[in-house]
């Protein structure tokens, strides 16, 4: 239960948010480092952090200044996910607990290296997670929670949606926006890889994918804004994936989860309906039919941690790396799940450009790997 000095690499907008994160969890963590190649923006971040806390953290440029300066105890990398491989490798080499922003990466050779060095450092005792805060929300605990519990009987079914708006100065925002090479992909890499990660909690492994993608309504990248796919699970579960920045001007989040004994629906992160046959009175009837069982499976925010800000999450997720440094067991979410994560987004992907049904298990084992990823032309037909 030691307090431990904490390093952000990326002092962008998600590295603001581990900011929040840290300073929420003072009683565990002490900010003593910020990293950035823009020395300024960290700099900056360093004053917010001071004048909020009354200690500066360092500054320094790059993860290799900071190892070699005073290796701290947990390393979060916040940058470009093209680059969290090579940083994060680094601080496990140095010792460190390392907590990677999603996704893992966007190269799955370079994923499968960072698992390597992640099983290598847990048997030094260290703990390596990926961010995938959304299991850390209420409405997944509980849905999880009766999963487990049998309450829906046999998973049949998922239907998952991301109907999203992200601006043209979004992607003209920074010019690692909207590439292959440092995004990894639009839509789905980047807005629907939480909703996608949901679905293989809910609904155990994923075997195969068939997927289209397009890009419809941006211009100037090379990646896509709308995807849809369908996925088959070992169960024999069948699911529906939607994932989209071309919405305007944006609706909630929506997963629908059926089973043989029950079903649920989470919008905008909030449970809105869960039905189990166990617990019911005579038969289900339509959408408002069900019983909400949200406080038999209630889960409550951890101490002094404030539930309404956008680092929620974040917090839910340190405290369960903290809880397995603190044990020597695996976090929630181990990069061998993360790499499973990618490789899925990553089957999306190739089965779109492919133009065929794609199996999970040749994308883990390399088969795609020179695959080089476009969004396939579209020919718009008048009348």
């Amino acid at each position: 239960m030691s307090i431990l000095s904490t390093a952000i690499i990326g002092c962008g907008v998600i590295g603001r948010t581990h900011v929040e994160a840290v300073l929420q969890l003072a009683d565990r963590l002490v900010l003593t480092a910020l990293v950035d190649v823009d020395t300024a923006r960290a700099e900056a971040l360093a004053d917010v952090v001071e004048e909020s806390i009354g200690s500066r953290p360092a500054v320094y440029a790059t993860v290799q200044e900071l190892v070699a300066a005073d290796a701290p105890r947990l390393v979060v990398v916040a940058t470009p996910s093209g680059l969290h491989v090579e940083q994060a490798v680094v601080a496990l080499e140095a010792g460190a607990h390392v907590l990677i922003e999603k996704p893992l990466d966007v190269d799955l050779v370079r994923a499968r290296r960072l698992a390597d060095a992640a099983n290598a450092a847990a048997a030094r005792g260290q703990v390596c997670s990926v961010i995938s805060q959304h299991r850390f929300d209420p409405s997944s605990q509980i849905v999880h929670a009766a999963i487990v519990d049998g309450g829906f009987g046999r998973i049949t079914s998922g239907l998952a949606t991301v109907p999203w708006w992200r601006s043209q100065e979004y992607y003209d925002s920074g010019d690692w926006r909207g590439t292959w090479a440092l995004d990894g992909g639009g839509a789905l890499m980047n807005q629907g890889v939480h909703t996608l990660d949901l679905l293989v909690w809910f609904l155990g492994r994923p075997v195969s994918v068939s997927a289209e993608i397009a890009l419809l309504a941006h211009e100037g990248v090379e990646v896509e804004d709308t995807a849809v796919a369908t996925l088959t699970f070992e169960n024999g579960a069948l699911a529906v994936l939607h994932a989209t920045t071309a919405g305007y001007p944006g609706l909630a989040v929506r997963l629908q989860l059926l089973g043989s004994d029950g079903s649920a629906v989470i919008e905008g992160d909030a449970l809105r309906y869960i039905h189990l046959r166990k617990d019911a009175e005579g038969a289900a009837g339509a959408y408002g039919g069900g019983d909400n069982q949200a406080e038999r499976y209630a889960v409550e925010p951890p101490a002094g941690v404030d539930a309404t800000q956008f680092s929620y999450g974040h917090v839910r997720q340190y405290d369960d790396l903290l809880d397995a440094i603190d044990r020597g067991g695996e976090p929630l979410l181990t990069v061998d799940q993360a790499l499973l994560a990618l490789a899925a987004v990553r089957a999306v992907y190739i089965s779109a450009v492919r133009g065929r049904k794609v199996l999970i298990d040749d994308v883990i084992a390399g088969d795609y790997d020179d695959l080089i990823l476009e969004v396939p032309t579209i020919e718009v037909r008048a009348g």
